[in-house]
């Protein structure tokens, strides 16, 4: 499972970027996370906005899709109006059925590189506040809290609140 071949998901790739975050939504429950995502929320018009304004990337491997991510240039609803030094990565996915454990902090390296890629020194992400198990995920991953964000807008549901994460990467050289 070492060998991920990541690509910008196309219109091609909407079913399945639907299929991937409703399966997220699924298996979540059976790990004791609740209200996070719920099955139906998003639909193939969101994946297909967030290609307009930001980037969806997908990984594949062995002839499978492994999983997804979106890549956004701004996060207003969440950080405010920043300056343009992070990407912020949302809906981190993984395919349960078919990829092996650690797929998802590869894919959370992937997106870091693609940040990297376009000059920004930062990567931020926030996380549903009541989730400790994905708050201290991406706190091993090396991300640090930066701060909480109360009554975030949500597609398709009520406002929720966030813990919000940052990782600074490394100069380039």
């Amino acid at each position: 499972m070492n060998d991920l071949r990541i690509r910008p998901a196309a219109e091609a790739d909407l079913a399945t970027l639907v299929r991937l975050r409703d399966d997220a939504a699924r298996w979540m429950p059976t790990r004791g996370i609740t209200g996070q995502w719920q099955p139906g929320e998003l639909d193939e018009d969101h994946f297909r906005q967030v290609m307009t304004h930001g980037e969806v990337w997908l990984a594949e491997a062995d002839g499978h899709i492994a999983g997804a991510w979106e890549l956004w240039w701004e996060d207003e609803a969440a950080w405010g109006p920043q300056p343009p030094v992070a990407g912020y990565v949302h809906r981190l996915m993984v395919d349960r059925g078919t990829t092996a454990r650690g797929t998802g902090r590869l894919l959370l390296t992937a997106a870091e590189r693609r940040v990297a890629e376009v000059g920004r020194t930062h990567v931020r992400l926030d996380c549903l506040a009541g989730n400790a198990r994905l708050n201290a995920y991406y706190r091993d991953a090396g991300y640090r809290v930066v701060g909480h964000k109360a009554g975030k807008p949500q597609p398709g549901g009520e406002p929720k609140s966030f813990t919000l994460l940052e990782k600074t990467l490394r100069e380039a050289e």
